[in-house]
């Protein structure tokens, strides 16, 4: 018994990267053992869905209100929210373009047959939205509590940002108070959910061993090449467009940034976490970058909260990418909405480690393709080699962060990376 109990431990205590990769193992070899009496195990991957799902709504409200509150903790709100939100809607939406352009192109989700689970699901029930203002509207919530009751999370991230600037428009000490109690909110939603990600290898397990007796090894080759597409969008965005942009705003070298921002980079990639980085990205920010505490402070815990241009691209491409497995051909005006929908889901993630994966699901219920039975089986595939993908994407968030920071100093007539 001490044996186990030992083992127990020593699984307990690995990173969790290690733990997914030992439950997709698990399953592949369970599935491969047992065949179809393997589905007996599949209720473990529905349950760690279901578990995912109850934490998107809450996440979305608090994380949105409080980080949106908290912009009225500067005097510079007006001039300098404006260039901030400026900077984060062009980088995001660049980010998102990338990720449609590379998926319509590279197409990874063709050719896999596993629709066998989804013959009754009805193709007119995918969303077809008309015109952008309708879209618009659509967003407005005549029932905030209704809308979050039916799980419509692109009214509620419009309502969460409606109330997190109403808050900032209170008396100081009015303020103070109920900013703390989102804040305090939105804390304890970051611990649930880091507690739901906790139970990834199980749900992984049960997943993929559903995956595997269900449909064969087809799908992984699938995923490998969703995997290069992710990977491919994230290093144009970073090495190429990221890159470009600061250039043209600041008239600096690019490469003196990344020298700068080297620390923080690292922590990112080993983190996966845009606020437990925070700390080391300021630093950097500010005292080897040289830009002023008025920006960094400003800047930095706004962009670690919304700003999420590699988590973007992955809800794009990742929908998309299922979109393509299920046999699905998206119309112009659904990819439209898809775009909509992973900016706003990028606003929503929360800068905790696999945050985007509890997001795509909002994204897949806006084109409708939330309740297809074999959904859940491509999204916990996806999981299982989510890892790295999700290491890479916090080190696009943050570089993206970094630079912005510098470029509106810039624009503030600091003089910034002179020291480099």
């Amino acid at each position: 018994m001490s044996l186990l109990r030992q083992a127990f431990m020593k699984f307990w205590n690995l990173e969790l990267y290690w733990k997914v990769f030992i439950g997709m193992g698990a399953g592949i070899i369970y599935a491969l053992l047992l065949g179809d009496r393997a589905m007996n195990v599949a209720p473990l991957g529905d349950m760690f869905m279901r578990l995912l799902k109850m934490v998107i709504v809450p996440l979305i409200f608090f994380s949105i209100t409080s980080g949106v509150a908290g912009i009225g903790e500067s005097k510079s709100l007006g001039r300098l929210g404006a260039k901030t939100f400026g900077y984060y809607f062009l980088t995001s939406m660049l980010a998102i373009l990338i990720g449609l352009t590379l998926t319509n192109i590279i197409q990874p989700g063709e050719g896999v047959d596993i629709s066998a689970g989804g013959k009754d699901f009805d193709p007119s029930s995918l969303s077809q939205p008309g015109s952008l203002g309708n879209i618009l509207i659509r967003m407005i919530p005549t029932n905030p509590i209704a809308a979050a009751a039916k799980g419509d999370v692109l009214s509620v991230i419009f309502f969460s940002i409606v109330l997190g600037m109403s808050i900032t428009a209170l008396p100081a000490a009015q303020y103070k108070v109920v900013r703390d109690l989102f804040d305090t909110f939105f804390k304890v939603m970051m611990k649930m959910t880091q507690g739901v990600i906790m139970l990834l290898p199980i749900g992984v397990f049960g997943l993929i061993a559903k995956a595997v007796s269900s449909t064969g090894f087809e799908l992984f080759k699938a995923v490998g090449w969703y995997m290069v597409t992710i990977a491919s969008g994230l290093t144009i965005h970073i090495f190429i467009v990221l890159p470009i942009v600061f250039y043209l705003f600041t008239k600096i070298n690019p490469l003196k940034h990344f020298k700068a921002i080297a620390s923080a980079m690292v922590t990112a990639f080993s983190t996966s976490s845009s606020g437990a980085t925070l700390p080391v990205t300021m630093d950097c920010v500010e005292n080897r970058a040289g830009v002023s505490n008025k920006v960094t402070s400003f800047v930095l815990p706004l962009g670690a909260t919304i700003n999420m241009d590699g988590t973007a691209l992955y809800e794009c491409a990742g929908v998309l990418f299922i979109a393509q497995a299920l046999g699905f051909d998206l119309t112009v005006a659904q990819q439209l909405l898809i775009v909509i929908t992973a900016f706003l889901a990028s606003v929503g993630a929360a800068a905790i480690p696999s945050a985007g994966l509890v997001m795509i699901f909002i994204v897949l219920d806006a084109v409708g393709l939330g309740d297809h039975p074999q959904a859940a089986i491509i999204v916990g595939t996806m999981l299982a080699v989510d890892r790295p993908l999700d290491m890479f994407r916090t080190v696009v968030n943050v570089t993206s962060d970094t630079m912005g920071a510098v470029i509106i100093a810039k624009s503030e007539g600091e003089e910034v990376l002179t020291k480099i």
